[in-house]
């Protein structure tokens, strides 16, 4: 079996979340988040589409996290990206951060935007 020391680049994991919270590169952030290429910024949720759409070339595919249970994202949210050229899986904020994780060790052009637990 080979194993690969995992590189980041710019991106950072998510390491943990609780209620309220995340931690992503050792950073404690309160409330919605958005992670991905550039760093980690605070979010206004579902209806802040313009964080969302500065990813717009830097990212193949967003995952948004919806909280503890998977939700339907607002047709405009979607629409919106869609329209824009970014891919969205909406999932539960936990399967998010874990989708996220793997597909960040992987090189993948992905950001992730969550609501908390």
């Amino acid at each position: 079996m080979r194993l690969n020391e995992i590189v980041f680049t710019d991106a950072k994991p998510v390491e943990g979340y609780g209620p309220g919270f995340f931690r992503i590169g050792g950073e404690v952030v309160q409330g919605p988040v958005i992670a991905g290429p550039g760093g980690t910024m605070t979010w206004g949720g579902l209806e802040d589409t313009a964080p969302l759409l500065a990813l717009l070339g830097k990212v193949d595919v967003i995952f948004v996290g919806t909280g503890a249970d998977v939700a339907h994202l607002p047709v405009d949210l979607r629409s919106t990206l869609e329209d824009a050229g970014i891919g969205v899986e909406a999932m539960a904020s936990p399967a998010a951060c874990r989708t996220y994780n793997v597909l960040l060790s992987e090189g993948r052009r992905i950001a992730l935007a969550m609501l908390p637990v």
